[in-house]
């Protein structure tokens, strides 16, 4: 009998804040690995892609978030340092004022052209990808 691993699947929201519509909504992470990243997690059995983006941003900010898009899906093996993870992202908004939930030791709302330097895993290519979208409505073409 063979033994199969799958990669886990995951989920990342971009969350605009409609309040500010210059900024989205980023996390400090309480846990291994810590650095700032884009709201997220785990997708549990028999859940949807969208209710995990859903209860993920609502545990993480505390936010209500009206899904947009989804973004694209990244699936580097090496993208998350602990194990492979898959990860779909899709793009939010919310009104209010982010607080800190779940796995997050802090929230913070930044400007577009502010990406943090500790990003965690692929995350700052991930709001470059989100840029390039912004500003062009398309994808530059796939390298990887």
């Amino acid at each position: 009998m063979s033994n199969y691993r799958n990669p886990y699947p995951t989920v990342d929201i971009i969350i605009e804040l409609l309040d500010d519509n210059s900024k989205i909504v980023l996390i400090e992470r309480h846990n291994e690995p810590l650095g700032v990243a884009i709201p997220g997690g785990f997708v549990d059995y028999g859940e949807s892609l969208e209710s995990a983006a859903v209860r993920e941003a609502k545990e993480e900010t505390n936010l209500d978030i009206t899904l947009l898009t989804q973004l694209k899906t990244y699936s580097n093996p090496t993208r998350d340092p602990r194990f492979h993870t898959v990860s779909t992202v899709f793009i939010a908004t919310a009104n209010g004022v982010p607080k800190a939930g779940d796995d997050a030791k802090s929230v913070i709302a930044i400007e577009i052209n502010n990406i943090p330097e500790n990003m965690v895993f692929d995350h700052k290519e991930i709001l470059e990808d989100y840029v390039f979208w912004k500003r062009n409505q398309k994808f530059p073409s796939y390298t990887k």
